[in-house]
């Protein structure tokens, strides 16, 4: 695993929360860790003492957010890229690119259960916490900041990775207790993230799940999918996976500031249409759909997708819990100061006048006029590009490795 191998470990309770260990770590901030201080985790929910705006500063290549928002779990918050706090050369064009720092994740299960009605499965598994694609509007930025970071820079430049997944998935699924069916990889952060490529976390999971012929479903954004078609045809053929390739935007120049470190449009398509020449289960998410910004391309990419080989579709609206919404905000006024208001205007109609509504049932797809019209928009689309039903995977194929002895 070379550099995540030889990590060492850190100390105090921020490490007994998180169970991880730093690639690289900054000095004043390996203290910080240490002590807890900082991230100290309690059941009281704290506001910052610094009421906070975002930075009058520019966006980063390369990544999605631009500034690192308060925990709301910390009793006090100090932004480490804010040039008050941070001395920065004068001669400096730009500022500092932030490196991707990566963490070892000491999880002992690694299947995650939930009871919403809203997502279509119970059971999923995440070989990774916090996602490089840096995708601005990511529902699941709050999430690392129970492990004590923040939902903005930290989430995708601080990478969680639980490298004995693919351990921990056998020994689950081999336990009398598990019930076979449906596992999702991910539903909260990408599998095929580009540390992937180098790590294999994702495919040693894939080649248990193969092992067992437990049905899993995929969602990614990244065209390293295809690296694992000998995996996923292996369970093709026991009717036990299905791809779903997100498209959020058809535009390659969109796409780079909304989603930096994902693959392009046409990548995601060339991935479907080989995916499913293998013979492979593949769909397409439009997800998330924008309203005010790329609702217009929804029939545009049903029929480019449908085209590549997208066999079903599926969508969701997008959603700004928490940090999200003042990150989002943030990101519109940097890239798309013209359409912000409209934006805005937009998500609140659908989120009965917020910018986030957790109501189950109505979470994914919004509420009023505008969320009809983007139903009735992917309705007509799907029928006019010929994408059928999603496919309903098997379990029948079932087996475990360890075999119980018969008493006599």
């Amino acid at each position: 695993m070379g550099k995540v191998d030889r990590a060492v470990s850190l100390g105090g309770p921020w490490s007994a929360k998180a169970a991880c260990l730093m690639l690289k770590i900054p000095k004043r901030l390996d203290n910080c860790l240490r002590s807890g201080e900082h991230y100290a985790m309690t059941k009281r929910k704290f506001v910052p003492i610094v009421e906070e705006t975002p930075p009058p500063s520019p966006a980063i290549r390369g990544r999605g957010a631009s500034w690192s928002p308060a925990n709301r779990f910390e009793k006090l918050h100090v932004d480490l890229t804010d040039v008050d706090v941070v001395d920065l050369d004068p001669d400096e064009s730009e500022r500092p690119r932030r490196a991707t720092q990566f963490f070892r994740d000491g999880t002992k299960t690694i299947i995650t259960r939930n009871n919403s009605p809203d997502v279509g499965f119970e059971t999923s598994l995440n070989p990774y916490r916090g996602c490089e694609h840096g995708c601005i509007y990511c529902y699941a930025r709050p999430t690392h900041e129970y492990l004590g970071f923040s939902a903005g820079l930290d989430f995708e430049s601080k990478i969680i990775v639980k490298t004995n997944a693919p351990e921990l998935l056998r020994a689950e699924l081999d336990s009398p207790r598990w019930k076979p069916q449906v596992l999702v990889m991910s539903g909260v952060t990408d599998p095929y993230q580009p540390v992937e490529k180098k790590l294999r976390v994702t495919r040693g999971c894939l080649e248990v799940l193969a092992k067992f012929r437990n049905p899993v479903a995929i969602i990614t954004k990244n065209r390293l999918v295809m690296r694992d078609v000998d995996l996923l045809r292996e369970l093709a053929a026991c009717n036990a996976v299905a791809v779903n390739i997100s498209v959020t935007s058809l535009d390659p120049n969109l796409q780079r500031v909304l989603e930096p470190r994902t693959s392009s449009p046409q990548a995601r398509l060339d991935a479907i249409s080989q995916l499913s020449a293998a013979g492979i289960p593949t769909g397409v998410m439009v997800a998330p759909i924008i309203p005010g910004l790329t609702d217009h391309e929804v029939p545009k990419i049903l029929e480019a997708s449908a085209n590549a080989g997208a066999q079903f579709a599926g969508y969701t609206i997008v959603r700004l819990p928490w940090a999200v919404a003042p990150l989002f905000e943030h990101w519109l006024e940097e890239h798309f100061p013209d359409r912000k208001e409209k934006v805005l205007g937009r998500i609140r109609h659908l989120r009965g006048d917020r910018l986030n509504n957790s109501q189950w049932h109505t979470r994914m797809t919004g509420e009023g006029i505008f969320a009809e019209q983007i139903a009735s928009l992917f309705e007509v689309g799907c029928r006019r590009a010929g994408i059928g039903e999603r496919p309903k995977l098997s379990t029948t194929g079932f087996r475990r490795t360890i075999e119980q002895l018969a008493l006599f």
